[in-house]
């Protein structure tokens, strides 16, 4: 169904000639150009949303404000509708809806058929002999894994057109990672063994290869072939390492386990895949923000196209609950043949798996940030935001941290077209004013920084030039040294609203540094990130660049980093005053363990940084407590 007119598109009337089944939906705009894909379990109440709802949220509004036409296709299942939804949105790339951009194809190991079947990286359509083995998250995991394999099995990796033409063992033989079966150093049956126990170690059976290992190596030193002992010995003793150096290996079931944060407007997924118990390694998805982008809407939308043409594993661990999780595991189980989960309420080691899902979409996510192209990109909105003739090269941002008006620090961060300049970075300890006077405090660290270059820059200019001109190099030298750490800030950010705005400006106008761009960053009412309103001191104005700003993801960036740059120096002072070891207040360390700790350590600094695992490696240490000593430095 469709509308083709160029009058206003009549929502209203369209929304009456639609059917109450389930479908999908699409919106065009005046070119043509498709703006949205959506599904709907009722296409009739659903697309009515869009135009019969008094007040809708200003992207959307934006959005539908667009619309020229639409088109519906409807489908026999509300499933159905959502597999569609998610091909739909692959294959088309809508402008607003959520795109999943990296989708390349994963690579397997692939097991060929014969009497002497090689291991191989496989890439591409599976339609040769063989078994092939899983997908794997990156090229550099299926080579890690058949590295593994040629150590322990001793399964040859050659083309076959390789292996037909061998006269003598090759340098794999030679380095003890193949059985040579090109020049029949090997028997069939042996080799066919050593294949064997490769496919139950790939399937997560490596306590049944250990078991048959431990047979074999006993009826061989039963009928004194030693030197064949001896082997299988090795052997076990190599698997033995594996298992032991295993992470994963108390994992039970087929699951990938998937992970979204957003920040500054850059959502990171991360996926953890796990098969029969065994880590096949992670990998990071950036996928295009959209409208009503947060981290549950990004995993539905993640999900349903990642997994369309996908092998489907038993259970999809999530770490937002999904609106639809329901319908996905529906639709995912038929399609797949057997039954999927997909599931974020979990404990135990699925939980653990999880966090670390978690920690790895945050550790992906802070890098990508950091990347010079985006913050480049962000500096040049912020110019044309704010009307700069040039791109700024010095943001300075100053914010203030207490509890209760105790231990008032307040931060100064600088940062660059490469980012945060922490060599830079200033802390205020305030003191003489009354405890929680924000605006007394912003006003007192504003004139510790600005007071000295203001006195620098009026005495270094003249007696600079004439030291330079008399010869005198070293004393020009230092003067410009002294101007460098005076250098004025391209912008000044201030986390407040007018009243520390107005302390900024007053401070710069008694020292005489007029000149100095001023902005103030106000939270919106419902103190959300992309809602922050800014305030421009000089002419008055204020803008609300919006979430979906690059200017004001910079300026997010610069004012968090404020923020903990802020906060860990009141704790530090706080804790600092309070006279008190962190290791007596956790019940069991007495003074053998508290020593044992820190030799173990090297002292209090190393053991803040340790984790639960490594802290369980000190004697005495049980898991219990290695998670209270853990949560002593980490809240």
């Amino acid at each position: 169904m469709n509308t083709t007119t160029t009058e206003p598109f009549d929502g209203k009337t369209f929304v009456r000639t639609l059917t109450g089944a389930p479908g999908v939906y699409r919106m065009f705009d005046a070119r043509g150009e498709l703006l949205y894909v959506g599904k709907a379990g009722n296409l009739k109440k659903r697309v009515g949303s869009y135009f019969l709802k008094p007040a809708l949220q200003p992207r959307i509004a934006s959005m539908v404000a667009q619309i020229a036409r639409m088109e519906t296709t409807v489908t026999r299942t509300e499933g159905e509708a959502l597999l569609l939804e998610a091909q739909l949105i692959k294959t088309l790339k809508p402008r607003y809806n959520i795109v999943l951009r990296d989708d390349k194809s994963y690579p397997y190991i692939h097991l060929t058929a014969g009497d002497f079947p090689r291991l191989a990286f496989h890439r591409g359509t599976r339609g040769a002999q063989g078994r092939y083995f899983g997908p794997f998250p990156s090229a550099g995991a299926v080579r890690a894994s058949l590295d593994l394999i040629q150590k322990l099995f001793k399964i040859r990796n050659c083309e076959d057109s390789y292996f037909r033409n061998r006269s003598r063992p090759c340098l794999q033989h030679q380095i003890n990672r193949c059985t040579a079966p090109c020049v029949g150093l090997v028997s069939v049956a042996d080799y066919a063994d050593n294949v064997r126990h490769a496919e139950m170690f790939l399937d997560g059976r490596a306590g049944a290869v250990m078991d048959e290992l431990v047979a074999t190596m006993e009826r061989a030193s039963a009928e004194l072939r030693f030197e064949r002992a001896a082997q299988i010995r090795d052997q076990i003793a190599a698997v033995k390492r594996v298992q032991a150096n295993h992470y994963v290996q108390g994992a039970s079931a087929d699951m990938d386990v998937i992970a979204c944060t957003i920040r500054a407007g850059i959502a990171c997924v991360s996926v953890l895949f796990f098969r029969n118990g065994v880590s096949l390694g992670s990998r990071d998805f950036f996928p295009r923000l959209a409208v009503e982008a947060d981290e549950a809407a990004v995993l539905g939308s993640f999900v349903a196209q990642y997994y369309l043409e996908r092998p489907l594993p038993s259970e999809l661990i999530v770490s937002h609950a999904i609106e639809d999780a329901a319908l996905l595991a529906e639709a995912f189980s038929e399609r797949a043949g057997h039954a999927v989960e997909v599931k974020a309420n979990v404990r135990a080691e699925r939980a653990r798996f999880r966090d670390l899902a978690v920690r790895n979409a945050e550790a992906a996510l802070a890098s990508r940030l950091a990347s010079r192209q985006t913050l480049l990109a962000r500096f040049e909105a912020l110019r044309d935001l704010l009307g700069f003739d040039e791109t700024p090269q010095r943001i300075e941002c100053f914010d203030i941290s207490h509890t209760m008006g105790e231990a008032t620090v307040a931060s100064c961060v600088v940062y660059g077209p490469e980012g945060p300049e922490k060599s830079q970075y200033r802390r205020f300890n305030i003191t003489g004013i009354t405890g929680g006077d924000d605006y007394a405090a912003m006003r007192q660290a504003l004139q510790r920084r600005f007071r000295r270059a203001a006195a620098t820059i009026e005495s270094a200019a003249e007696p600079a030039a004439d030291e330079a001109a008399n010869g005198n190099a070293a004393a020009a030298k230092v003067r410009r040294v002294d101007e460098s750490l005076a250098k004025l800030p391209d912008l000044l950010l201030i986390d407040g609203g007018k009243g520390q705005l107005q302390q900024a400006v007053d401070v710069l106008n008694e020292l005489g540094l007029e000149g100095v761009p001023v902005v103030g960053v106000a939270k919106g009412e419902a103190r959300r990130a992309g809602d922050e309103t800014l305030i421009l001191a000089r002419s008055g104005r204020t803008l609300w660049p919006g979430p979906e700003s690059l200017a004001s993801h910079l300026i997010q960036s610069v004012r968090d980093e404020a923020h903990r740059f802020a906060i860990t120096g009141h704790r530090g002072r706080r804790e600092k005053a309070r006279e008190t070891s962190t290791l007596e207040e956790i019940a069991g360390v007495g003074a053998r363990r508290r020593s044992a700790l820190l030799r173990h350590f090297g002292g209090i600094s190393g053991l803040s940084k340790a984790g639960i695992e490594e802290l369980m490696q000190v004697k005495g240490i049980s898991r219990d407590l290695a998670e209270r000593i853990y949560a002593s430095f980490h809240g």
